[in-house]
């Protein structure tokens, strides 16, 4: 549904993205994950062809984007950085506006526009100037003009970025089902959001593509990946115990909560025998966890080790 092939931009010297090559297979949600400058929106919008790109290539649903950009803009949905549109348009105008943009036959407006007013919960704000609204009722209105005319791939850059927390899982949700019948890129530099949504991720840095994984993957490559984790009424006892667990590695103590965490040797596990020595010693825990991995930790050691390595 998506293909990119050596894709790159430059700015004169400046290069933000440089060769960037990855597939996006029909129902899948890709996460684009990097630091700002990374180059993820402006490899987002040469996919959207917003852009031209200045080398490689870029492809939609077969249809390349330079040299066919009506179809391929035809069948993507696009949500830019900060969702513009026209702010002295009521809601209902803009999307009128981009129903007949989108060449949406006249049989089919009012069940589309029904459909997204209803998604989005945009019912009460449609006689509403777009420039009065909240940022997140402004988000809001650019994902539904970006779903509007049902599209086969979605490109959604930052899709929830102002929105409160219930306002963030109406969001997910939306993308989740979604996910079923499109192809959908989503933007973000909230971790917690590929957890949300994403069956997959790639991670990029000075616009280069440095991991391209599940976020299950990702986590696997966490020192904390199968850690245990635990807080206990005498921290002193707990630690000596888990000290004499075989195939604990380190034990690490938070300071500001006390919390205790074992690390195992390489391809160990640990949680049952922990388990066991703390409940020998009658030590009292109050919590008691094995970690899947932190994903925040990995995208660290990525993206700051690559950057290490560009400055040595």
């Amino acid at each position: 549904m998506i293909e990119t092939q050596a894709l790159g931009k430059r700015y004169g010297d400046l290069v933000a993205v440089d060769g960037i090559t990855f597939k996006v297979e029909p129902g899948q949600v890709l996460g684009f994950l990097g630091p700002n400058g990374a180059g993820k929106s402006t490899t987002m919008k040469m996919i959207a062809g917003f852009l031209a790109p200045t080398s490689g290539s870029a492809k939609v649903c077969g249809f390349d984007v330079e040299t066919q950009p009506i179809e391929a803009k035809r069948v993507v949905g696009y949500l830019p950085e900060g969702a513009p549109s026209y702010g002295e348009m009521s809601v209902r105008q803009f999307l009128g506006f981009i129903a007949e943009v989108r060449n949406i036959a006249a049989r089919d407006r009012g069940k589309r526009f029904d459909d997204v007013v209803g998604r989005l919960n945009l019912e009460g704000v449609l006689e509403q100037p777009i420039e009065t609204l909240s940022k997140g009722f402004k988000r809001r209105v650019g994902l539904a003009q970006a779903i509007l005319h049902d599209p086969k791939v979605l490109i959604l850059d930052e899709p929830t970025d102002g929105l409160d927390p219930n306002q963030k899982h109406e969001v997910r949700t939306l993308i989740n089902a979604m996910a079923r019948d499109k192809t959908i890129i989503v933007s973000t530099h909230v971790l917690e959001e590929v957890h949300a949504v994403c069956s997959r991720a790639i991670i990029i840095a000075k616009g280069r593509v440095l991991a391209d994984a599940t976020p299950a993957e990702l986590e696997a490559r966490s020192r904390y990946h199968q850690a245990v984790s635990l807080t206990a009424t005498d921290t002193r006892a707990a630690r000596e115990a888990l000290a004499r667990v075989a195939d604990v590695a380190a034990i690490e103590v938070d300071a500001q909560d006390g919390r205790i965490t074992a690390f195992p040797k390489p391809g160990k596990q640990i949680f049952v025998a922990v388990n066991q020595v703390l409940q020998e010693r009658n030590i009292v825990v109050r919590e008691l966890a094995l970690e899947g991995g932190r994903l925040d930790e990995v995208f660290r050691t990525i993206t700051q080790g690559r950057a290490q390595e560009a400055q040595a």
